[in-house]
């Protein structure tokens, strides 16, 4: 028999970011021993894509496929399936909505990245694209920063930056500044994280970018040009990122899940300016959809 897990019964288990944060670190460890080819995605009119992302992790005795779609004009515009398999028998055991586990895996390896990455004393983050990826990312960081107040900077579109701030209402460790352009709300942020799901042409001259900066483009677009003069560029998957522009023109590239391990260093100095790309992997969607699974039955949410 096969279950459906829906995005409201994920929701119901209330999953903390700390704990979403665990899980990340959690899949990352566990990458060496899994399979994970790279995703095949498809792009089409309108700036729509359909992608399939597999991943086999016999630790776990699981293997899954990611089914992610983004429709413009839908709401959610990204939306998609996790299918769930037994990896010693094959079967299809769980279908899993992919909405909430992509949002928040996603917030929690950006704040991964941050914690890794940033200059040890950071405290100013400026995040554009204020949407459900954003929340979920900012939601992380401050949860996984109480012990210090942080100055977040808002890219004002629309009314997005207000909702934004009413958003985190609850948080004390937390005050916001909107930004009416680009260069202000990048000038003298030591972590600049963008979670835009599109842009045409480039955003941003890297020289905006103050020394010990670290950059976070959670979609990757728009800012291809930090690439050349970035001291060092971090990926959570070599596969995903090798097909870039000027990957062969990085200066010094590696890993985030390597820097984790202590395999490489991540930051030297609080000089070095730091992009992470964190394009999203299967990995983590099946690690989440395990643990998910998990704390379903231990609920006796489903036989």
């Amino acid at each position: 028999m096969i279950t459906y897990i829906s995005d409201k019964d994920i929701d119901a288990l209330n999953i903390s970011p700390l704990q979403s944060i665990a899980w990340v670190r959690e899949a990352f460890a566990l990458k060496s021993s899994s399979l994970l080819p790279h995703k095949i995605s498809i792009s089409y009119e309108d700036n729509k894509f359909f992608n399939t992302m597999p991943v086999v992790i016999p630790s776990l005795n699981a293997m899954g496929v990611k089914i992610v779609n983004r429709y413009p004009k839908r709401i959610p515009t990204i939306d998609g399936q996790i299918l769930f398999y037994n990896y010693k028998t094959g079967n299809l055991s769980h279908v899993l909505d992919a909405a909430w586990i992509t949002n928040v895996r996603t917030g929690a390896v950006c704040a991964t990245a941050v914690k890794t990455l940033a200059v040890e004393n950071f405290s100013t983050i400026a995040i554009m694209g204020l949407g459900c990826t954003a929340k979920s990312s900012i939601t992380c960081i401050l949860e996984d920063n109480k012990d210090r107040h942080l100055y977040i900077k808002l890219l004002q579109y629309k009314n997005q930056a207000e909702n934004f701030i009413s958003y985190f209402a609850s948080y004390n460790n937390v005050s916001f500044e909107i930004c009416q352009d680009m260069k202000n709300f990048i000038d003298g942020s030591d972590v600049v994280i963008s979670c835009i799901t599109n842009a045409y042409g480039l955003l941003a001259e890297p020289e905006w970018f103050k020394p010990g900066c670290l950059l976070v483009p959670v979609h990757t677009k728009g800012f291809q040009n930090c690439d050349l003069v970035f001291d060092k560029i971090f990926a959570d998957d070599t596969s995903h990122v090798s097909n870039f522009k000027y990957f062969n023109q990085y200066r010094n590239f590696g890993e985030l899940g390597d820097v984790l391990q202590g395999k490489i260093l991540g930051r030297k100095n609080n000089e070095e300016r730091i992009i992470s790309y964190n394009i999203g992997i299967a990995l983590h969607d099946v690690v989440f959809s395990h643990h998910i699974i998990r704390l379903c039955k231990e609920l006796e949410n489903f036989i």
